[in-house]
Formats: C-alpha cells, structure tokens, sequence
C-alpha cells in the first residue's frame, strides 16, 4: 500500500507527525472501544516506512476490509495535519494505491524493498539507522522486546533475523518499478464493484456468482480482483468465502 501527498507535498513536517501516523497505525493493529476495551484487530501490518511525502506499508486484512482501515488511517492523520498546520484541502493524492501479493518471493521483495526506501531516497545510510520504519521492531527483538505495530513472527518463520538483515541490507537491484503496478491498481469502492461487475459481466447484483458455474464464477471473481476489488470486500458483496477468493 503508498498513501502519497496531494502534488507529491511533504505530509510529514517534524518528529510529532512522524510519532502521531505511528499512533494511529498502532490504533488499527490494537484497536479499544471507548471504555478501553480491546477490539478484534483491524489489519495486520509486517513492515512500514514514513517517508517525507509518502507512507508504504506491507499489510493485510484483518478484522476490517483494507479499504475501510486505509480510510481511517488517512482521514484521521488528514484532520490531525489540517489542524496542526491550518492547512485547507486535501492532505493525500487520489485514494491509496495497492498491489496484491501472492507469494512468499514477491512478500520479501516488497519487505525489502519497504525498508530500503530510506536508504535509496540518501535519507539514512543504511536501513537500521532510519527511525522511522519497521525495521527498528524487528531489530529489537534480538534483544527482547516486543513489536509495538508489526507482526514479526510470520517473517521470521521463514528467515531467521540475521538471514533477513542481510537481505535488507543488500541494496535490490533495481529499486525502481518493483511496484509500478502500484500506480494502477486502485482499491476501489463497494459501489465501484458491484457497477463493473452489473455492467462487465451482466448481473443483476454481485450475489449473483453464487449461480454460475465455478469456472464461470472463478473467471469474473479474478476480474473484479484485478479491477481493484479487496478480498474481503468481494467476499461480503458476493457472499462467496474469503479462502476461495484469496486462493483464485
């Protein structure tokens, strides 16, 4: 995900900004009710990087479709900068860009590629000195303590912490386009599916894929996603299961 100032303008200014998209980022991972309370978590977030006028994040669904937790996070930092700075209109270009992930190669890629965004823009001269990414939680727990945002332990499942430093560490070899897709593939509204799907492939309501044939089925949900529809999204408007849809 890149959420990216309107006309490419700083949305980070001091410390406290940096601090405060943190917060609310947290908020989603641990969500509280108004007495305190904790909630089912929003998303689950494996790596993040503020950069001067943009945010990237690896994250995925989690208890709320990706679109309604990316909505929040921006419209709650857009107030919080609006009002700081007395700043008028909007804060982030366009909606959020996305790009889906899945496998295991392109995950690490986009992690590694997230943490060595400081280093390939001259803001840091190597990922772990840059303060405001996820690298610094997985850095900490060589010595203990726990991940405040980011869930570690599926990554480090698969790659032990000094195997993934030295990926980190090891500059890709072409920083620019891992994600160009990402400027195209939107995330798009519940009201934006269900039309491209009434329109595209003519039914009356999303629903109606429960009907068709599991090829036919199969071959419009691959669509929608390609369109820019979340999983969890398309799963409540066609009312087809999250683990057919996310193994398509």
């Amino acid at each position: 995900m890149m959420l990216r100032g309107v006309n490419r303008m700083n949305i980070f200014e001091d410390s406290r900004d940096y601090y405060k998209f943190r917060d609310i980022l947290r908020q989603q991972v641990w969500p509280v009710d108004e007495l305190g309370r904790p909630l089912p978590s929003r998303c689950i977030v494996y790596a993040y990087c503020l950069m001067t006028n943009h945010v990237h994040l690896l994250i995925r669904e989690g208890g709320e479709g990706l679109s309604d937790v990316m909505k929040r996070i921006s419209v709650t930092y857009a107030l919080y900068y609006n009002n700081k700075y007395e700043h008028v209109g909007h804060l982030f270009q366009n909606r959020y860009r996305s790009e889906p992930v899945n496998d295991n190669g392109y995950f690490f890629t986009l992690l590694r590629y997230i943490h060595q965004n400081p280093v390939a823009a001259g803001l840091s001269t190597d990922a772990g000195s840059y303060p405001w990414s996820s690298w610094q939680e997985y850095l900490k727990t060589k010595v203990g303590i726990e991940p405040v945002i980011c869930t570690v332990k599926h990554v480090l499942q698969h790659m032990s912490l000094d195997e993934l430093s030295e990926l980190v560490n090891t500059p890709l070899p072409k920083m620019d386009g891992i994600l160009e897709c990402e400027e195209t593939v939107l995330v798009r509204s519940d009201d934006e599916v269900s039309s491209f799907m009434v329109n595209t492939f003519g039914l009356r309501a999303p629903m109606d894929v429960q009907r068709l044939t599991k090829e036919r089925r199969n071959d419009i949900l691959r669509s929608t996603r390609l369109f820019g529809a979340g999983i969890r999204q398309l799963a409540r408007l066609t009312g087809i299961g999250i683990g057919v849809i996310r193994n398509l």
